[in-house]
């Protein structure tokens, strides 16, 4: 098992979409013999439906209402979490993750999450109508660094050895 200063039971994952939360926590569960657990998928299973056709039938904040829930009623030890893109937008959400999980923050740059997600309009992301990728990435980036305990490059080669070299014993 793996021990973590400040003992938390879980290591969740923030970051754009595109930035590796989903493929780069399983690689983290594995490298690491913990479950894991994606959001994305709990919101849809919740919702009985895709994100993006919860975005374009109640809007993205119905969307991030979902979220928040799902979040806040995740009750699990020893997994990586892979969150939703938007988690950040939720104090509760946030502060009930923090209280037993790492929060580690993969940044990537826009121009790789561009490329990563390409159209971007059918990816069920949570963002006003009118906002362009760049200014949601621009709004989201401030709200990741605030919540993150661990800031990790998000480049799936270098993810895992990233956070067990600087935080895991």
């Amino acid at each position: 098992m793996y021990s973590i200063p400040g003992f938390q039971k879980n290591i969740a994952l923030i970051g754009m979409p595109g930035s590796g939360k989903s493929t780069s926590g399983v690689l983290l569960a594995k490298h690491l013999g913990l479950g894991f657990v994606d959001t994305d998928l709990l919101i849809q299973e919740r919702a009985g439906r895709l994100l993006q056709d919860i975005v374009d039938q109640e809007g993205y904040l119905a969307l991030r209402a979902i979220e928040e829930q799902v979040l806040l009623d995740l009750d699990v030890e020893g997994c990586v979490i892979s969150t939703g893109g938007s988690a950040v937008y939720s104090e509760p959400a946030m502060a009930h993750l923090r209280s037993n999980a790492l929060v580690v923050f993969l940044q990537v740059p826009l121009e790789e999450v561009i490329r990563r997600i390409g159209d971007y309009s059918a990816r069920g992301i949570a963002r006003r109508p009118d906002q362009s990728l760049e200014e949601l990435f621009e709004e989201r980036e401030a709200l990741y660094l605030r919540h993150a305990d661990l800031v990790v490059e998000g480049d799936h080669a270098i993810v895992v050895d990233e956070i067990c070299q600087r935080c895991l014993t």
